[in-house]
C-alpha cells in the first residue's frame, strides 16, 4: 500500500477503505508518512469530502491512535457532553453539578481555550487550589463516589487527531466537515464515554457561522456516535451573541456559582436544562425530557446541585470557601463601564468580537503557549432585545491595565443599539439521527 496511490484514489473522488484509512493513521502517527503526503490527502478530502463510513474509520483509527480512556468501572451509564465552542459558553461548570446531583455520572476531559472561545480548564483553574490534573486511577475513584470530576484530557488522547489538526491549521483545511466531525468524536470515543451530549453551537461566535453548516455537522457527528455503538445526539445552539452575560475565566465561574444558586441568566439556565435533560434520558435515569428536567429543576431549587459543585471542587483540592464567598474570585484592578451613546433597543451583540475584546484584555490566548489573566474580562448588562437608556451601562469592563481605548473601540464597533430588536432563537434544533 502506497500513500502516493490512496492520495490518487481520494483526488479522483474514490471512497478510502477501513484499511487504507488505517493504514494512514497508523503510519503518520509513526512518522512513517511525511507532512507534506499528508497534507496533500487533507486538501484531497477538503474538495472530495469523505462518506459516513470513511468519517467513522478515520474517526475510530484517531480514537485507537493513543491511550483509551477504560470507564468501565464507574458504575452506570456515563454521559459526556462537548461544545463546539462559542464566547460565554459557562454550561460545563454548571451542568458537570447539576448532572451529577441527580445520579448520573459525570467524568469529563477538558480542554483549554484558544483565542476567543474559553476553555473549561482555564476556568476551573481560577479556582486557588483546584487540579484539573488527576492520575486515572484517583479520577475514576471521583466519579464513583461522587459522581463528578473535571479534568484535562491525557496528553496521549488521540494523539494522529493533534498531529492532524496542527497540520490543518497551516493548509487551509481546518473547514471541513469531515476533518471537524472526525477530530472531535475521536477525543470523545477515546474519553471513554457510553453517550454523547452535543451541543452545536452557530452563529458569529461559533465555528460554523450558518445553520446549513451547523446542521451538517451536527448529523454527522451523531451518525458517527451511532455507528461507533455510542449514543448519541445533538443541540444546535444559536451563538450569535455570547451565552450568559459573562466573558472571561473567573468571571464565569462566578456566574456559574450564582446560576447554581438560582440567580442565573435566563438564557444560560434554558441552555443548561436543555442539555442536561438529553444527558439525563440517556443515562436512563428519566423516561423523557420532561421528567428529566423536573429532576434538574428539583436539584437546582434544593441547593443539592451546588452542594455538589462545592464538593467537586473540594475534591480536587479547591478552595470551596468561593461557592459562599465568590467575590473572592473578583481580582481585577480595574472596573470601566461601558456607557451606550444613545437610546433604543440593544439589536446586535457581535460575539466573536465581544470575545476578541476579552482575549485583548488577557482572558484568551493568541496562540496555546500564552498565558492567560484570570481576574480579566466583561460582564454584559444587556443583551439583544433589551432596551437601553443614553449613558446607562450596557456592560463593565475587568482590566488589570488602564489602557482601554483600543478596547472600547472594538467594543462599541460591535454592539448596536438601534429602534427595534428582537432576541435571537436559544436552540434552533435537536438532532437524534
Amino acid at each position: 500500500m502506497r500513500m502516493v496511490d490512496l492520495i490518487e484514489k481520494k483526488r479522483d473522488g474514490g471512497t478510502l477503505s477501513e484499511e487504507e484509512i488505517q493504514f494512514i493513521v497508523t503510519k503518520y502517527t509513526e512518522d512513517q508518512i511525511p507532512d507534506y503526503q499528508m497534507s496533500a490527502l487533507l486538501m484531497a478530502i477538503f474538495y472530495e469530502d469523505m462518506t459516513d463510513e470513511e468519517i467513522t474509520a478515520l474517526t475510530l483509527a484517531m480514537a485507537h491512535s493513543g491511550e483509551v480512556i477504560d470507564l468501565s468501572s464507574i458504575e452506570g451509564i456515563k454521559v459526556d457532553k462537548h461544545s463546539t465552542g462559542g464566547v460565554g459558553d459557562t454550561t460545563t461548570l454548571i451542568l458537570a453539578p447539576l448532572v451529577a446531583s441527580v445520579g448520573v455520572p459525570v467524568a469529563k476531559m477538558s480542554g483549554r481555550g484558544l483565542g476567543y472561545t474559553g476553555g473549561t480548564l482555564d476556568k476551573l483553574e481560577s479556582i486557588p487550589g483546584f487540579q484539573i490534573e488527576l492520575p486515572e486511577e484517583e479520577f475514576i475513584r471521583l466519579v464513583n463516589e461522587s459522581q463528578v470530576a473535571v479534568i484535562g484530557q491525557s496528553g496521549n488522547l488521540a494523539p494522529a487527531d493533534k498531529r492532524l489538526y496542527a497540520l490543518r491549521d497551516v493548509t487551509a483545511t481546518v473547514n471541513s466537515i469531515p476533518l471537524i466531525a472526525s477530530s472531535i468524536m475521536s477525543k470523545k470515543i477515546a474519553a471513554g464515554a457510553d453517550a454523547i451530549v452535543l451541543d452545536v453551537t452557530t452563529g458569529d461566535g461559533a465555528f460554523m457561522k450558518n445553520l446549513e453548516d451547523a446542521r451538517r455537522l451536527a448529523h454527522t457527528m451523531v451518525r458517527i456516535g451511532k455507528l461507533a455503538d455510542r449514543q448519541t445526539m445533538a443541540v444546535i445552539s444559536d451563538m450569535s451573541q455570547p451565552l450568559g452575560e459573562a466573558i472571561g475565566n473567573s468571571l464565569e465561574v462566578v456566574e456559574a456559582i450564582e446560576t447554581l444558586k438560582g440567580n442565573g441568566p435566563e438564557d444560560l439556565v434554558e441552555m443548561c436544562y436543555a442539555l442536561g435533560s438529553q444527558m439525563v434520558v440517556l443515562a436512563d435515569k428519566a423516561q423523557n425530557l420532561e421528567d428529566a428536567r423536573q429532576l434538574l429543576e428539583e436539584a437546582l431549587s434544593s441547593g443539592e446541585a451546588l452542594e455538589k459543585f462545592k464538593e467537586m471542587i473540594r475534591n480536587q483540592g479547591g478552595d470551596d470557601s468561593v461557592i459562599d464567598h465568590p467575590e473572592k474570585l473578583l481580582t481585577a484592578k480595574y472596573e470601566k463601564s461601558l456607557l451606550a451613546k444613545r437610546s433604543g433597543t440593544v439589536t446586535k451583540l457581535v460575539a466573536n468580537e465581544l470575545g476578541i475584546a476579552a482575549m485583548m484584555l488577557g482572558a484568551g490566548r493568541r496562540t496555546k503557549e500564552e498565558s492567560i489573566d484570570h481576574a480579566v474580562g466583561l460582564k454584559l448588562h444587556k443583551k439583544v432585545g433589551d432596551t437601553v437608556e443614553e449613558g446607562e451601562s450596557l456592560l463593565t469592563i475587568y482590566s488589570n491595565t488602564e489602557a482601554l481605548q483600543e478596547v472600547t473601540e472594538l467594543l462599541y464597533q460591535h454592539i448596536e443599539i438601534g429602534n427595534n430588536g428582537a432576541e435571537p432563537p436559544l436552540i434552533h434544533e435537536i438532532i437524534t439521527e
